[in-house]
């Protein structure tokens, strides 16, 4: 079955190493010891462009005709595979026109413009820059460089699978693939399989673009009405239909991973090779720990291929507040706790020795405060249950957010807001050392003779935690709340009349 692609796979073995690396396959000791199976990363964020994307697009443009290649070439791309042909073209020394969506991360962008490619955005997805490459490959008379599905493509990609064969010490189990058009898993499998059918191959997509899953479960393609474009490089609202055709034969199965879990797979990369990867280039990870968690396997190799590195640097921010819960190493949950002084100290207290990761709160009714609170976890939602248990078993009217859209996109940076009724405010900001019951301490210091009506925590990952609080104090108690604001031996700015403050909280 699909011999056809033994022979392509051949040739383009022999031709992508013009411009392609041949990249490592390393062991992740973390990795592996965290999940008691043996787990490899193949490392195409080495590739010059960062992805694998340029060993199907070279191979493709590689082996065009003279008369072809004279006219130019044009693609479609979210930024892998534009870069793969801008550096194939430049290579080639040919024309090349890259149509990107506006939504392509600028690092993307940027790095197509400096290999001589000319850029037009178009469109909000892939799909929408495809359609207008399309037109513009009819009216110049250019070749259309798909970035997945056609044959010469499959195969390019398909030397990933031939590398990651010979350079695996023994026999992989499972290798996982992530998946946007289908490209790379269709290449992987048909190599894969004709040389071993033992060892399984496992797609994995974004659970906001599951093109190929759709397909897989209809028994055809079909085309997705809308989807999300986190993993940008994995973006697709349709799988390729040579692609589909190898996969629904070959592919042993197809997962879906959430944002969450992307990027507490991004992390993991980083921890065991310090690189980073962009949310596509974590797909496979994020799949190959949801499979071990469900399926209770141990002692298999496991192989997961680190796809691509094209990350802009401010998706870090996002991605680092979601990895915790993606790993399930932080709980969001809301408590409500008595409006008295107090209170907030025997919440701490009541939470145990955890670390406090955030901590929010604004006045809001005299008898009752709704606090924002997130806790780390070590031991995974098991913990988070037997948390939520113990505080529910002291009275406090306890919710789970952590898995709230809502709350952990934007309520948690909204809390706030203004409190007229939190009479004589004064809002101090205060650092202390970050360190493990810091903030448990701080509160107790400050016992019990002033109400909190402000109070704002985040832990940043910083040598120094950095506290905003309100507090209610009456013009005669004054004098000696500063005395004992000196006394706390703790580093504070007086912000009460500061301009932020007085417009949005005051």
């Amino acid at each position: 079955m699909f011999d056809e692609y033994k022979k392509l796979i051949e040739e383009a073995s022999q031709r992508v190493y013009e411009v392609a690396k041949r990249t490592d396959l390393d062991y992740a000791p973390q990795l592996s010891a965290r999940h008691n199976n043996k787990i490899w990363l193949k490392r195409e964020d080495q590739q010059s462009v960062f992805s694998y994307k340029i060993r199907g697009a070279y191979n493709l443009i590689a082996s065009l005709s003279k008369e072809e290649q004279d006219l130019g070439v044009v693609t479609a791309s979210a930024g892998n595979h534009a870069q793969g042909v801008a550096l194939a073209a430049n290579h080639l020394s040919l024309e090349s026109i890259i149509v990107m969506p506006k939504t392509t991360p600028e690092i993307k962008i940027d790095s197509v413009k400096r290999m001589g490619a000319e850029v037009i955005l178009f469109g909000n997805t892939y799909d929408d820059a495809k359609e207008h490459a399309l037109e513009l490959s009819v009216e110049k008379g250019m070749q259309y460089i798909s970035p997945y599905d056609h044959p010469l493509v499959i195969a390019g990609q398909a030397t990933v699978g031939v590398e990651l064969l010979e350079q695996h010490p023994n026999t992989p189990d499972i290798i996982f693939v992530p998946v946007g058009g289908g490209g790379l898993v269709a290449g992987i499998a048909a190599y894969t399989k004709a040389n071993n059918a033992d060892i399984k191959i496992i797609g994995v997509e974004p659970d906001e673009a599951p093109c190929m899953h759709q397909a897989f479960e209809s028994g055809k393609r079909i085309e997705l009405e809308r989807i999300g474009i986190f993993a940008d490089g994995a973006a697709v609202k349709q799988a390729g239909e040579e692609n589909y055709r190898i996969a629904k034969e070959l592919v042993d199965e197809i997962l879906l991973v959430s944002v969450d879990e992307i990027c507490a797979a991004v992390k993991d990369i980083f921890e065991d090779t310090r690189s980073i990867p962009e949310p596509a280039g974590a797909l496979a990870l994020a799949g190959l720990k949801q499979y071990v968690a469900e399926q209770k396997i141990k002692d298999k190799e496991l192989i997961t291929i680190f796809s691509g590195a094209n990350v802009n640097f401010d998706r870090l921010r996002h991605i680092a507040e979601l990895s915790a819960l993606g790993e399930n190493r932080e709980a969001l949950i809301s408590i409500m706790i008595p409006e008295k002084p107090g209170s907030f100290r025997r919440l701490c207290h009541d939470l145990g020795p955890r670390l406090i990761t955030e901590f929010n709160y604004r006045y809001a009714d005299k008898k009752l405060a709704h606090v924002f609170a997130g806790v780390q976890l070590k031991h995974g939602t098991d913990e988070k249950a037997k948390l939520i248990k113990q505080l529910k078993d002291k009275d406090y009217d306890v919710v789970d957010l952590s898995n709230d859209a809502v709350a952990k996109m934007h309520i948690r940076y909204m809390v706030g807001g203004h409190a007229p009724q939190a009479e004589n405010e004064l809002v101090y900001r205060f650092e202390f050392p970050e360190r493990s019951g810091a903030l448990l301490h701080f509160l107790s210091d400050m016992g019990e003779s002033w109400n909190i009506s402000l109070f704002h925590y985040r832990n940043h990952g910083a040598a120094y935690g950095r506290v905003l609080i309100g507090f209610q104090v009456k013009e005669n108690e004054r004098e000696k709340f500063q005395s004992f604001i000196n006394k706390l031996d703790i580093p504070y700015w007086d912000e009460s009349e500061n301009s932020a403050y007085k417009k949005f909280l005051s």
